[in-house]
């Protein structure tokens, strides 16, 4: 039997009407044959109320209780959905994280998943149920509830496809697909039909809100098929998939803006080998994801280092920082957080020459001033002003043409 894997964000599961469409596209394809399992979040803003219940109780509450907490919207509506088939005359049966075995480590609110035992959902597949998993959680070897993070039914749900040996995973959400550009602040953008799982890494990766990046990640190493509907809407949406040879014809796919961060300066840190690795190793140990790490030599004797991060880990890097900085000899640490970053992404860079020279010359056309440039091999991202940020991200849309279809760009 081939398994196709579908799963409904928060707002295609928010209220009884939506849940009752969201059951009929799983028997729409339950119905040409193919085994369904359905992930699925908790309901509309539910998430948030529960977040809210909890800082109104403790301001700063264990993060083992907040993923128990958690937990439960998803478990919430998997219920829900199975009734709503129920009613349809349908089998199906719900499933929490831990019901299925779902392993992660121990890194409350941001698990990640160790393995997944997919015999019993294969069990109920062949039973002819249809089978829906909460999405977003697990749990450890101690047996503790775990989540993986906001987003990370999205992880859930390609994991699960990579595990049950199923070629696809449905992504239904409330926008149409992926674009080249956040359409509330680029209104031109337009939905791309095709994108490969480096490029929409790297856009997820910096800002582009559709998709969990660990999602693309297991896309990518499992070879999941990936497909980003609209839950409402009868259309195609976007393809995530490996890179075809027609993509390297398009320099640039699309643009992110991402705020909300951090930027972190150490100056005069002795250059000398193994420091950075301390600094980096009391990051890590600290749970602060690490963004953007330039270090530059301002003589045999010294070096600056500075990186980026969400500024919801600032608190967590200070301390860090604190406990290192005499053992690295920093003469001081700047942190500025009216900060943003925009990006170009595209595997056609590879190829193509002159696409840091356009957008910095769009940038200076716009007068957006750049505080710093880091690049990969398929994208270039500029640090700017916060409230300079928008403007950025407009500018380089226009150079790039990505009001256009990729197939009629000049550029």
């Amino acid at each position: 039997m081939e398994i196709i894997v579908q799963k409904f964000g928060g707002t295609s599961v928010a209220d009884a009407e939506k849940i009752r469409q969201a059951a009929r596209r799983v028997i729409k394809i339950k119905d040409k044959g193919f085994g369904v399992v359905v992930v699925a979040s908790a309901r509309g803003k539910q998430t948030d109320q529960l977040v809210a219940d909890a800082l109104e109780l403790n301001p700063n509450p264990p993060k083992r209780e907040m993923d128990q907490l958690l937990s439960t919207g998803e478990v919430q509506t998997v219920s829900l959905f199975a009734m709503a088939l129920d009613a349809m005359g349908y089998d199906a049966i719900s499933y929490t994280g831990s019901q299925i075995r779902m392993l992660t480590d121990s890194v409350f609110t941001k698990a990640r998943i160790i393995s997944i035992d997919g015999e019993r959902i294969h069990q109920q597949l062949e039973q002819g149920k249809v089978v829906i998993v909460a999405g977003f959680q697990g749990i450890d070897e101690h047996g503790n509830v775990t989540t993986l993070g906001r987003g990370g039914s999205d992880t859930t749900g390609v994991a699960l496809a990579a595990a049950l040996g199923a070629k696809l995973c449905e992504i239904y959400t409330d926008v149409d697909g992926i674009y080249t550009a956040d359409p509330r602040i680029y209104k031109d953008a337009v939905m791309m039909k095709q994108i490969s799982y480096d490029e929409m890494l790297e856009m997820a990766s910096l800002g582009a809100g559709v998709m969990h990046p660990r999602a693309i990640e297991f896309g990518k190493k499992y070879d999941v098929t990936i497909h980003v509907r609209n839950s409402s809407k009868e259309i195609e949406g976007t393809i995530i998939t490996h890179e075809v040879p027609q993509m390297e014809g398009v320099v640039v796919s699309g643009a992110t803006i991402q705020r909300d961060m951090a930027k972190i300066g150490l100056v005069g840190v002795d250059n000398v080998p193994g420091n950075a690795a301390k600094v980096f190793a009391h990051l890590a140990r600290a749970k602060v994801v690490v963004h953007d790490i330039v270090q530059t030599e301002l003589s045999p004797e010294k070096a600056n280092l500075s990186f980026m991060i969400n500024v919801s880990d600032l608190d967590a890097t200070k301390e860090a920082l604190d406990k290192i900085k005499g053992e690295v000899n920093c003469q001081n640490i700047f942190i500025r957080e009216d900060i943003a970053e925009v990006s170009v992404v595209g595997v056609g860079m590879r190829s193509h020459y002159g696409v840091a020279e356009k957008m910095f010359e769009a940038l200076a056309e716009a007068k957006v001033n750049i505080d710093s440039i880091t690049t990969s091999e398929i994208r270039i991202s500029c640090a700017v002003d916060d409230d300079q940020a928008e403007k950025a991200l407009v500018a380089i849309c226009g150079a790039f043409e990505l009001h256009k279809p990729a197939d009629v760009r000049k550029v």
